[in-house]
């Protein structure tokens, strides 16, 4: 694979979509969870795609239940906790493991692009994030602890 547009996910809503639909728009790729500790960042996230999105920005997210037993729920509890209690209007995806053998096919493909802290691939928590340009490459990957606020001040350089 060279790019993230030969990927494609199963939304939220079930329905299996290509990431090729966000050609030339610079995305924010995050694995979510309803019950973590870093789970405010929804706010942030939403905030800067609201802030962004109109200069080709999207922020998709990937629920994952892979740490601590953090997104227990299906699909339909997750996507109405995050719009009750984060107005969420980005993409969301259906849920996925990140890491081990049934990793999705993206999730391996951006690890192996942009390694973690000493070249470790494997995502360590929830809301790991990786910003991928309007080509399809990954530029950056951030960890869990890295704000969307700090993430904000990365964009204008990526969408030019």
């Amino acid at each position: 694979m060279s790019s993230i547009y030969d990927f494609s996910a199963r939304d939220i809503d079930g329905k299996e979509r290509s990431l090729a639909e966000f050609r030339g728009k610079a995305l924010l790729v995050v694995n979510v969870a309803s019950k973590c500790g870093f789970t405010p960042q929804y706010k942030g996230l939403e905030e800067l795609y609201r802030t962004w999105h109109d200069r080709g920005f999207e922020v998709l997210g990937f629920p994952c239940d892979q740490f601590g037993h953090q997104e227990p729920g299906d699909e339909d509890e997750i996507r109405r906790f995050c719009s009750l209690t984060y107005e969420v209007s980005f993409p969301m995806f259906a849920k996925v493991d990140v890491n081990g053998e049934h990793a999705h096919p993206l999730y391996r493909w951006l690890k192996a692009e942009k390694k973690g802290l000493l070249g470790t691939e494997a995502i360590k928590w929830n809301f790991t994030k990786f910003l991928v340009d309007r080509e399809g490459q990954v530029v950056d990957r951030y960890a869990p602890t890295d704000t969307p606020e700090k993430i904000g001040k990365d964009l204008p350089a990526v969408l030019g």
